[in-house]
């Protein structure tokens, strides 16, 4: 996944309705990481930059719980 600015606009969503986050990629991280194992299966994030995946031929609009928990280890390695 090719790298997202922090500041950048996002919405966290959950698949089983609960009211949406709406704020930024850090913002949505740093929620993410407070979730149980079941919200966070459940959680995908919404871009407002779509972003390029490897192995993909297209960009996409949407962050899988894998690809945000890449997000949650960056913020806690940046400190």
């Amino acid at each position: 996944m090719s790298p997202i600015d922090w500041d950048q606009p996002a919405t966290m969503i959950d698949l089983d309705g609960k009211a949406p986050l709406i704020g930024t990629i850090r913002q949505c991280a740093q929620h993410f990481a407070i979730f149980k194992a079941e919200a966070k299966a459940q959680a995908r994030v919404l871009l407002t930059q779509p972003v390029h995946r490897e192995g993909r031929r297209t960009r996409t609009w949407l962050l899988e719980p894998d690809e945000i928990a890449q997000l949650v280890e960056r913020l806690r390695a940046e400190g």
